[in-house]
């Protein structure tokens, strides 16, 4: 027995042999139709993947550790830093809560200094009591990015710290801000020749990052993962073609380059989105002459997404983040950050910042992904992923090389035109709950009410400046328009009382409760005072109890062939008193609107719009 293979009494099936049982189970339904998935990243994905789908894959020969790093920059661990960030508006203060993060499992700190320029005492106060060879320190907005350079290096040497054993980085994005304000400040030519200072004034501390690509801006304006990773890469090889310009060898500037990614619920496609990026930066690198392969590393930077994170019912966002933190360290990447689950509405708490780190120690501490090399190594699904978002954003690469590069693309509308195109398509996909968002556009808190938003939560963060010279984008959450739609019910309900949906369940019992349940988180979405009934055993029956509820909508719910009789009864007895609403999409749909009924509600309804209609029929 001990000699005998696994499944060796199993006879090996062959793909098609596969593809001809499915074809037979679908009975007749098209294969590719049924069952094949159009990515928004312009992709197919099959249903299933077996070992001869390996076979035509380069990258599956490497060794982690080994170039060109789609398995990872590291040989033998998928270790990372948590990071939790810190607005600095009193550096005693931020120091104090730095010290106190650092003892609660924290390895690396992004102080926010949102451009307020240091001194240097106030810097050492900043830094006072942290280890600064054993803890990665980063610096996010500031203006003064070579002043602190200096600063850091001097304080460093003073503690008698190594300078290679400083970590971490400033963010200086060029692009990122020209993306977003439309102009740069000062001239084009002095931004850039500020970046290459920076590069030349952190020379002493090489594992000191000095540019950021900021990938976040992109995924958090709507784009697809392509968009997010090609125009990422344009963006890197922009910035390493103009400091080569300006004087600067690749081996002094791509290990100074840090690509900050956003990660969205797309589990399996975050997870191949890195290990793409950094098999294609890889290749980029390279093909600018560096001494060694090491110099072709890309260093990463992930932070949950802020576009798909909701104001109602925000212990949601905890779920979103915990699968975005997997799908990122399984990808592989040197620091994350958990963004708090009321960060897009609110000023974190001590319980929300808690949470947000806890979530990544549960992954590090007690799931143990650190331990493993690629742990997505060897998934069929997932190195299939791989290569097809490779393939994908190297020819949006190459689209962007071919427009002059990142800045003379994005000048020209083209970046901007692209991603405006994806987040419209995922816009109606959201209203069509073809993409859901669990307590917003689908399966809302009933009783959940919020007073009024304000406007920065609910629109999207225009930055544009007055002098810009092309189009910005505009980061938004894809929750929005549902949220505003929302709150204006919440607003209007203060001093006007709030609508009242009631379900009118009469006949067939199971359609009639499923119809129901679908019609009242339907409803639910804008609002709306829901309320079900368990049913009704005449149309008279239910007419007098909506009406005596003060029901402004009644969703009759039944079965098809009843409605043609049922519908035009409570239609009849209802008008001018409350709108009458056909949950479904009947046969004798065409009959009923011949009788005035104009109403219906199914799944292929864009509950955004049909929500607003409502609204504004009840003269919210």
């Amino acid at each position: 027995m001990a000699d005998n293979k696994l499944f060796s009494d199993f006879a090996p099936q062959s793909t098609q042999e596969w593809i001809d049982k499915i074809t037979k189970d679908l009975k007749g339904a098209d294969f590719d139709r049924k069952l094949v998935w159009r990515t928004n990243e312009g992709f197919n994905v099959q249903p299933f993947y077996r070992l001869e789908n390996m076979d035509d894959k380069a990258f599956m020969n490497t060794y982690p550790g080994d170039f060109p790093y789609v398995r990872g920059n590291k040989k033998d661990n998928n270790d990372w830093l948590v990071r939790q960030d810190i607005i600095v508006e009193d550096v005693k203060a931020a120091n104090a809560k730095a010290l106190d993060v650092l003892n609660k499992g924290i390895d690396s700190i992004g102080f926010v200094l949102n451009w307020k320029d240091l001194s240097k005492v106030e810097l050492t106060t900043l830094l006072e009591g942290i280890f600064l060879d054993c803890v990665e320190i980063n610096f996010e907005k500031s203006h003064g990015s070579i002043d602190l350079i200096k600063n850091l290096q001097t304080i460093a040497t003073e503690k008698g710290i190594a300078l290679d054993k400083l970590n971490g980085g400033v963010s200086i994005d060029i692009n990122s801000g020209f993306s977003t304000v439309g102009n740069f400040c000062g001239s084009e030519e002095a931004s850039y020749k500020f970046v290459k200072e920076a590069v030349e004034a952190a020379k002493a501390l090489p594992n000191f990052k000095v540019i950021a690509v900021g990938g976040s801006l992109f995924n958090n304006s709507g784009s697809s993962i392509v968009e997010e990773l090609g125009f990422s890469l344009a963006s890197g090889a922009e910035y390493l073609s103009k400091m080569i310009e300006a004087g600067l060898s690749v081996d002094e500037v791509a290990p100074k380059i840090r690509f900050n990614f956003a990660t969205s619920s797309k589990y399996f496609m975050e997870i191949a989105k890195l290990r793409a990026g950094r098999m294609l930066w890889a290749n980029i690198v390279k093909a600018f002459g560096p001494s060694n392969n090491e110099v072709c590393k890309m260093h990463v930077h992930g932070e949950t997404s802020e576009w798909n994170k909701t104001v109602y019912d925000p212990y949601v966002n905890m779920l979103r983040t915990q699968t975005e933190s997997m799908s990122a360290v399984l990808g592989g990447l040197d620091s994350f950050t958990v963004k708090p689950f009321d960060s897009a509405f609110a000023k974190s708490s001590v319980f929300s910042e808690r949470i947000a780190r806890n979530q990544q120690l549960l992954l590090k501490e007690e799931s143990h992904m650190a331990k493993i090399a690629d742990p997505a190594a060897g998934s069929y699904y997932i190195e299939s992923l791989t290569e097809s978002i490779a393939d994908e954003a190297w020819k949006l690469f190459l689209t962007v090389e071919d427009k002059g590069g990142y800045l003379a693309a994005f000048k020209a509308g083209f970046v901007q035109s692209t991603i405006k195109a994806t987040a419209q398509k995922r816009d109606f996909q959201i209203a069509t709950r073809q993409e859901n968002f669990l307590g917003t556009n689908q399966f809302p808190n009933f009783g959940e009410v919020l007073e009024a938003l304000p406007e920065t939560v609910l629109a999207p963060a225009d930055k544009t400046a007055a002098d810009a010279v092309c189009e910005t984008l505009k980061p938004y959450r894809g929750a929005q328009a549902f949220e505003t739609l929302r709150n204006k019910t919440d607003v209007y309900s203060k001093t006007n009382g709030r609508p009242k949906v009631i379900m009118f369940p009469i006949g067939n019992l199971n359609m009639r409760k499923a119809r129901a349940q679908f019609a009242c988180n339907f409803f639910a979405c804008a609002g709306f005072e829901v309320a079900d009934h368990n049913g009704f055993k005449s149309v008279e029956e239910g007419v007098k109890f909506v009406t005596e509820k003060g029901a402004k909508i009644v969703v009759v719910c039944s079965s098809d062939d009843e409605y043609a009789t049922i519908v035009p009864e409570v239609y009849e007895a209802l008008k001018g008193k409350a709108i009458t609403v056909v949950a479904g999409a009947p046969a004798c749909a065409d009959e009923l609107k011949a009788k005035g009924v104009e109403n219906f509600i199914n799944v292929k309804s864009n509950v955004l719009e049909t929500l607003k209609a409502y609204q504004a029929e009840l003269g919210i």
